[in-house]
């Protein structure tokens, strides 16, 4: 005869065994239930790469397989439209090559200030102020971004496509500046773009209205009117860096910056 201990170690045994039993039952399944969500996950992943790599293949335009849009840091535009503005020749001198002249950049990203230097490059200065006064800046997107070997940022073409001007060209000056050592244009360096070619001399004075601002140490050869200093919004030149650029336009060959950069005002007071 099964005395009590003997049942009662029995019974918990066999409580002990169906506990058991639960347990590798519910285990099973959390195991069961992981294989398939990781195959899950494993056939959307590889869905997406398929489908992803069939649009870069095919032009495919559908919105589930086209890259994430990178993140825009700055602001909506004002409202207005670029300037269609031309002039058949280069505004009468009117800048006062004695006096201080200061820049403001009314941007989207945040404000960008700017010092003149009319004393070493009164064209380029007195071109730049004009072309402010008109309203030929406002509205006008930056179109131009390089953060590799050279670090830059251009604007000044209404068009944004690299190829706009005020209908008249600008006389290089400024190009022995002491600040461009080693073939150095030095963070906070604003200099005046132009469509120089490096071997036809027919070329050169050929600036306008597109200019760059350089917000880190770039290498280039001395071939760019270096007509101003940024004096304020380097953290915005550097947010604006750090959205990074596109890939290069098939037609013009730009590099766009993902940050949508608009001059919503551009103004010159002299000081």
């Amino acid at each position: 005869m099964v005395s009590k201990d003997q049942r009662r170690r029995q019974l918990a045994r066999e409580k002990f065994e169906r506990q058991q039993q639960r347990r590798s039952v519910a285990r099973r399944k959390t195991r069961r239930r992981n294989v398939i969500v990781a195959s899950a996950v494993a056939v959307a992943l590889a869905v997406g790469v398929a489908a992803y790599a069939s649009a870069g293949l095919t032009g495919g335009d559908e919105a589930a397989s086209a890259p994430p849009a990178p993140r825009n840091p700055c602001g909506a535009p004002a409202k207005g439209t670029p300037s269609k503005k031309t002039w058949k020749k280069e505004p009468a001198m009117s800048v006062d090559t004695s006096a201080s002249y200061a820049a403001k950049l009314s941007t989207t990203c945040g404000t960008i200030e700017l010092k003149l230097d009319p004393g070493k490059a009164p064209h380029t200065v007195n071109s730049f102020a004009f072309l402010a006064g008109q309203g030929y800046f406002d509205h006008s997107k930056c179109h131009r971004l390089v953060d590799a070997g050279i670090h830059v940022l251009q604007c000044g073409d209404p068009t944004a496509t690299g190829s706009g001007n005020p209908g008249y060209s600008l006389p290089d000056e400024n190009l022995k500046d002491p600040r461009l050592k080693g073939g150095v244009y030095p963070a906070g360096t604003v200099a005046m773009a132009n469509s120089y070619n490096g071997k036809d001399e027919k070329t050169r004075n050929s600036g306008g209205s597109q200019f760059f601002l350089v917000f880190q140490d770039s290498r280039l050869p001395p071939n760019y009117t270096p007509f101003g200093t940024i004096t304020g919004g380097m953290d915005v030149l550097r947010k604006i860096a750090d959205a990074g650029a596109t890939s290069p336009d098939p037609q013009t060959g730009n590099t766009a910056p993902h940050a949508h950069v608009v001059i919503d005002k551009a103004t010159v007071t002299k000081s």
